[in-house]
């Protein structure tokens, strides 16, 4: 059923979140940019031809239109790779989809049981220290010093909870966003999926973590200047360093051949990292001299590696799979359907979206949750006698 009141916060999201400015979208429907503001700031209200051309230009359902966002939870700051240069509509965007993305978690959590949020506390001397934090959380997960076959997989099994799409932004990799609803702590990370490289996703999760273990979550990064970023996210890739290549291993592996990139290229496929943050972690670990790592650098260029290096394309990036399977656990066993799932999203947790935009937040093909339908075969018809 239509809710009765036009909510303007609601266009204005669904305008960001495909990429309109108020000025494209005007130009779209042939009217000001001073009516859209007008709409968008409950000044007035949209007709019904104009809200059936709202639908169809921005591709949600009417009813998103008249939804609010009533729910009590907390929401942190996020962190996105690149904060700096990554501008506030793109930062924006991102958080609008983090959003949606919570809600469906939520959503589907009434029926699934994912696993527990499993991360220490750590001290304060601990967090100052990304290389001391590494070794606390490999402890803590019971790693070992072997080698991480799978961030994406770590993240999700301790209750982190992790998506991919398409930023189709060149300065976000991924993002990470604490929130706190009924009473408990959930992280969600993004991992942008325009990459598709599995060594370079290795790392963003593990950057990702970094900033979930060692950041204030509610930090206002609107007070953070340029230098203070510039050093969480230092601290940031040192920590995802350390935790990829743990110290003592790394050291024994690539000391033989330190100033070898095709030694380098060897231990990728040991490590899953790749050569270029190898070499950073061996300079960094005094395993080369700053010569011999400006000189490894330069022939990283030469053989045109800065984009691709070699078996980055033998190897699928890792993708998550909890939203996934927990939706197919639901619709498999017929504890909902298809259109019964959207619509317990749309009445309980006032987010009505298309099936497709369901399918692609969580990485499930499209004409999925329209495939589950409830079977209508019980229904029996004869001809008279």
């Amino acid at each position: 059923m239509i809710k009765s009141n036009f909510n303007g916060e609601r266009l204005r999201t669904a305008r960001l979140y495909r990429n309109y400015t108020i000025t494209s979208i005007a130009e779209e429907l042939g009217i000001t940019k001073q009516m859209i503001s007008k709409y968008e700031n409950d000044k007035t209200v949209p007709s019904s031809e104009m809200l059936l051309r709202l639908e169809s230009i921005l591709n949600f359902p009417r009813n998103y239109f008249f939804e609010n966002d009533n729910e009590n939870i907390k929401i942190g700051n996020t962190y996105f790779r690149s904060l700096a240069s990554t501008s506030k509509k793109d930062q924006e965007v991102q958080n609008i989809k983090l959003v949606y993305i919570s809600k469906i978690y939520r959503c589907i959590a009434e029926y699934i049981n994912f696993p527990k949020l499993n991360l220490p506390e750590l001290s304060e001397v601990i967090l100052e220290d990304p290389e001391k934090a590494s070794l606390e959380i490999r402890e803590y997960w019971k790693l070992g010093n072997n080698p991480i076959t799978n961030m994406v997989r770590l993240l999700e099994s301790n209750g982190i909870i992790v998506s991919t799409n398409k930023t189709n932004i060149s300065s976000i990799d991924a993002f990470t966003q604490k929130q706190e609803f009924d009473g408990e702590d959930f992280y969600f990370v993004v991992l942008g999926q325009d990459k598709g490289n599995a060594f370079r996703r290795q790392f963003d999760a593990a950057h990702e973590l970094a900033h979930i273990l060692l950041h204030d979550p509610f930090l206002n990064l609107n007070e953070v200047d340029k230098d203070e970023n510039r050093e969480m996210e230092k601290q940031a890739n040192e920590f995802a360093a350390a935790l990829l290549l743990p110290k003592e291993e790394f050291i024994r592996d690539a000391s033989m051949h330190p100033a070898d990139l095709n030694h380098y290229l060897y231990l990728k496929k040991k490590w899953n990292v790749s050569v270029s943050a190898m070499t950073v972690r061996a300079y960094n670990l005094d395993l080369i001299s700053y010569n011999q790592y400006h000189y490894l650098q330069r022939q990283i260029s030469q053989r045109k590696w800065r984009k691709e290096e070699p078996y980055d394309r033998e190897v699928a990036p890792s993708s998550p799979i909890l939203l996934k399977k927990a939706t197919l656990m639901l619709l498999e066993n017929k504890k909902l359907s298809g259109p019964e799932l959207l619509d317990k999203l749309s009445t309980k947790y006032n987010l009505t979206i298309n099936s497709e935009e369901f399918e692609d937040l969580i990485g499930i093909d499209r004409g999925t949750l329209l495939k589950y339908r409830k079977d209508q075969s019980a229904v029996i018809i004869d001809f008279k006698k």
